[in-house]
């Protein structure tokens, strides 16, 4: 597969240019299947499902004069449960998709899609959790999305809603079932809309209530908290969270000398830790010579095994994702080493599993909480931005890898 220069870009708020990471466009699929002239037109119903329930959007593989031309992408192969996912995984298809609507049914333009760690798992045969299925191949891929209402035969969406679900398929236009969306308030982000996928919403519910549920900050308590992944979606924000609810000191773990400076001087970090070069139990006790009250967990591994071991006593770890343990073939969460079992036990530390989707009745004030906080400046924001659906899958492979800064999403469509 060629090689090309990919349209990426970091946005934080106001807007910044930044680094552009590769990208390699996908090959196109092979025509659709019964798609000549004066074939009849097929559609294929597909179900997906999350949490119990599923997520059913359609699309049909006949060309009619009837039909609108999109594209989508699928997956193309899957990377192995300990092999590492390439652009190639992927592949862009040429479709269709009827002008008339059944009852109950929307139809969606894409505006943005996010691209996320926990995909990574999607991409096995088995998901190894029982609230997501994994995805299967040859067809739609689907995860968070936004997009803009075109047409509908639901009651409760009409033209230009913004809209979003967590099954969105990755296709340029899409026909789901009014049933998955939900109406999103462009006022919340200031008409940001990509602002839906990060920090106003699942990363931005993530940290906050990981921070609030399971980090047991106490304003004015003098505490530390350490994150690891800072300089990620939910890491990012999960510092600046844990500022806000009265952690005196905050410290991240990343992986370049640019995201260390953007965690201190955009971010408001005390400190940094680049993990890549810096002796990370040497430079947490330069940081947190008291030690660490809570511990926010994006990584795991021998970086997560670092900080419990300069965890205090009755400190608390969040353990919200393991990605340096996703390419391998493990329980999740992952085991520990005896020693750093022994420590959490001596020490009576608690680290516990948090899934953000156990607190649903708290979305809703998480949501206002969060965008009260950007619109005052309190919380500030960084995207890298991939343009182009043929692009996503190689901005999933350069999240896996580290190369964003930020939430990391594909623009679609801009409106």
């Amino acid at each position: 597969m060629a090689r090309a220069r990919g349209a990426a870009v970091t946005r934080r708020a106001p807007m910044a240019m930044t680094r552009s990471p590769a990208s390699r466009p996908f090959k196109r699929g092979p025509a659709p299947v019964g798609s000549g002239p004066g074939q009849e037109r097929r559609r294929t119903r597909v179900v997906f499902f999350h949490g119990g329930s599923g997520s059913v959007f359609y699309y049909h593989r006949a060309s009619s004069s009837q039909m609108v031309s999109i594209q989508q992408v699928v997956l193309n192969s899957r990377p192995g449960k300990n092999g590492q996912p390439v652009a190639e995984n992927f592949r862009l298809e040429e479709s269709t998709l009827p002008e008339d609507l059944q009852e109950g049914q929307v139809k969606v333009h894409t505006r943005y899609l996010s691209v996320d760690p926990y995909m990574r798992c999607r991409m096995n045969e088995d998901t190894g959790v029982d609230y997501l299925h994994p995805w299967q191949v040859s067809r739609v891929a689907v995860g968070g999305g936004v997009g803009v209402v075109e047409d509908s035969k639901h009651p409760m969406f009409q033209k230009c809603d913004v809209v979003t679900s967590f099954n969105w398929p990755w296709q340029t236009r899409a026909i789901v079932d009014g049933k998955v969306l939900m109406k999103l308030d462009p006022q919340l982000v200031d008409g940001h809309l990509s602002y839906f996928l990060g920090i106003v919403g699942m990363p931005g519910l993530t940290s906050l209530l990981g921070v609030r549920e399971k980090g047991h900050v106490k304003p004015g308590a003098n505490q530390t908290m350490v994150v690891s992944g800072a300089a990620g979606a939910c890491g990012m924000l999960a510092g600046q969270i844990a500022r806000l609810e009265g952690c005196s000191r905050v410290v991240g773990i990343c992986g370049t000398d640019e995201k260390c400076q953007v965690l201190v001087h955009e971010m408001g970090f005390d400190a940094a830790v680049n993990y890549k070069k810096d002796n990370v139990a040497e430079k947490l006790l330069e940081y947190c010579p008291d030690g660490v009250d809570s511990y926010f967990d994006n990584v795991g591994g021998q970086i997560s095994e670092v900080v419990i071991s300069q965890m205090k006593k009755n400190s608390h770890v969040i353990l919200c994702g393991q990605i340096s343990m996703y390419n391998k073939d493990m329980s999740y969460p992952p085991p520990l080493p005896a020693q750093t079992e022994a420590t959490l036990k001596e020490r009576n530390i608690t680290r516990e599993r948090f899934m953000v989707l156990d607190y649903s009745d708290k979305h809703a004030m998480g949501l206002v909480q969060l965008s009260q906080w950007l619109k005052e400046g309190k919380l500030k924001v960084r995207e890298t931005m991939v343009k182009g659906l043929e692009n996503i899958g190689a901005a999933f492979e350069s999240l896996m890898k580290g190369g964003n800064i930020g939430k990391q999403l594909v623009v679609v469509s801009e409106g």
